[in-house]
């Protein structure tokens, strides 16, 4: 599972001209599944998230956590950053997970988020296309694999 983390201070999913999510000071994530990826993953990704030291403290050194500012995240599933470039210039998306096994983690992911949270978060929509607009803050951009924990 790799997530893209952005530390936003507005971000917003829009699905049919329909704003379907919305949220302030937070975390924007996009997440990718692959088909070997398993329910730990998913648990040790959303304690990774929620307690990483993004936001400035009152020294404006990165050592606050989304947990201590009450951030809000917004979830959306991105098959895409598990493009493969390595030969010619189409990207192959063979490695993503197809929608019956990537559906139900990406699922399981959100539920994970709010429960570690304690509070809803907002998400885009599965296989839907989407306009997704951010502020990233900072900027911060984060880049995480579950394959490479150690």
């Amino acid at each position: 599972m790799i997530a893209v983390i952005q530390r936003v201070t507005e971000a917003s999913v829009t699905i049919d001209h329909k704003v379907k999510s919305a949220i302030g000071k937070g975390l924007m994530i996009l997440v990718g599944i692959v088909e070997d990826d398993r329910p730990e993953d998913i648990e040790w990704l959303s304690r990774k998230v929620i307690n990483m030291r993004l936001f400035p403290d009152s020294e404006g050194v990165m050592n606050r956590s989304l947990a201590d500012i009450d951030g809000e995240i917004l979830v959306v599933s991105q098959f895409t950053l598990h493009a493969s470039t390595k030969k010619g210039n189409r990207p192959s998306y063979i490695k993503a997970a197809k929608p019956d096994s990537a559906i139900p983690l990406y699922e399981a992911f959100k539920s994970q988020i709010e429960k570690d949270l304690g509070k809803p978060i907002g998400s885009g929509e599965f296989g839907a296309d989407m306009k997704v607009a951010l502020v990233n803050d900072g900027p911060v951009t984060i880049i995480i694999d579950t394959k490479d924990k150690k």
